[in-house]
């Protein structure tokens, strides 16, 4: 019986004696390893920055918007404020309106808010403070309309004038001071709606004010826990269509109601389905190169067992028996498919990091790929040793030493 150090001997001397065709034979594998590993790590690292982005946009967040003009006001704002979870709650109305700021002016997203905006919203300032629900005419503003809108930049203690469109062509006009500079967050996803680096911020009363309306268009709120967000915006979503009188059975039914809401973990889960989707797809992709390089081991071992027939002739009048031949043959598909997958591995993670490194992502890699890349090389080396083993160890003595 051929014991598993000479089999592995034999092996790695036949390896030897043919780099170049060892070395082809394994680029499938590496290849395919290297495909899945780098897919895995990168979904990984997409999923956490995004869950990172939308975290920064809010705490706990859930956004009520109005499917109708004239639908929310203050009462509307106490039921929300009045729902057991809920720590914060900012009431939103957006316009555009011209800026001007030394004789230059703008068009600017201008949005009214309230204090808790800043909590809810996870407002970080750059400089300067955010307005409070005790300011009229102060304003907040984003770091694009700071230091890149208007040829010079605006601080803290500038003044700005907003002039905004009234229904009838009228218009009016006021002058802010600025509070602050809201930093910059560099992210695609805007909580709220509002785009804080090219927004203005300033007190909903004072827009509602310079509108003559008093109404609202959403509602930005913020919950105890990211664990109980969805508990929480279920009520909020229940006592909201309750108060437009839409039933209970109908709260399923976002046509019947005359608002939508969703919340953190909503956005969340379609993320991460989204990603999950797009990972599992690149992962099948990469399979399918795994595939074509078992296919390539194969095609490679029984070019082997050709060449070596004579060879395999000598083993069995020597004595080796058909078991022998066939684990011979079955440890040398093995080791090429390892060396392929361990050489995989470090193509992987290498090219993961560098991707993220390019794309400022997190670097972040599951330690089961290590040795699901390991399996998985195992699998395919004796997937594709099997058969060209089972044709050598069929062979006769006599047959194979005829061969020419």
């Amino acid at each position: 019986m051929l014991k598993l150090r000479q089999a592995i001997g034999i092996s790695l001397g036949s390896i030897k004696s043919s780099k170049l065709r060892s070395g082809l034979t394994t680029l499938g594998i590496v290849i395919g390893i290297a495909a899945v590993v780098a897919n895995i790590s990168l979904g990984e690292s997409f999923n956490v920055f995004f869950e990172e982005e939308i975290s920064a946009q809010g705490s706990n967040f859930i956004i009520i918007y109005s499917q109708e003009p004239n639908l929310f006001y203050s009462n509307e704002l106490q039921i929300i404020e009045k729902t057991p979870g809920i720590s914060g709650v900012s009431p939103i109305k957006q316009q555009l309106g011209e800026v001007t700021y030394f004789s230059q002016n703008k068009n600017i997203d201008i949005a009214g808010v309230t204090g808790d905006y800043e909590d809810t919203a996870n407002i970080v300032m750059e400089s300067g403070s955010f307005i409070s629900d005790q300011d009229t005419f102060s304003a907040a503003i984003g770091s694009e309309i700071a230091n890149e809108k208007f040829d010079r930049s605006i601080s803290a203690r500038s003044s700005i004038d907003v002039t905004l469109r009234l229904e009838g062509g009228r218009t009016v006009t006021r002058t802010f001071k600025v509070k602050g500079v809201v930093e910059s967050l560099n992210a695609s996803f805007t909580g709220g709606g509002i785009d804080r680096d090219v927004s203005i911020f300033v007190p909903v009363s004072t827009i509602n004010q310079m509108l003559e309306e008093d109404d609202f268009s959403a509602f930005f709120a913020m919950s105890d826990s990211l664990e109980d967000v969805e508990e929480v915006s279920d009520e909020v979503d229940e006592r909201l269509a309750r108060n437009f009188g839409v039933s209970s059975r109908d709260l399923d039914d976002e046509d019947a109601k005359p608002y939508s809401i969703f919340n953190q973990a909503d956005v969340l889960e379609q993320i991460n389905q989204l990603s999950d989707t797009l990972r599992n797809f690149l992962v099948a992709v990469a399979l399918i190169s795994l595939l074509v390089g078992s296919i390539g081991i194969m095609n490679i071992m029984l070019v082997t067992v050709t060449e070596r027939t004579r060879e395999i002739g000598i083993m069995k009048a020597l004595g080796f028996s058909s078991t022998d031949i066939l684990v011979l043959f079955i440890v040398e598909s093995i080791i090429l498919s390892l060396f392929g997958g361990l050489l995989g591995l470090i193509v992987g993670i290498g090219g993961a990091y560098a991707v993220t490194t390019a794309l400022n992502l997190p670097f972040l890699y599951p330690h089961y790929i290590f040795e699901a890349g390991i399996l998985v090389a195992i699998i395919v080396g004796v997937s594709a040793g099997v058969y060209p083993a089972n044709k050598a160890a069929k062979l006769t003595p006599v047959d194979a030493l005829r061969h020419e």
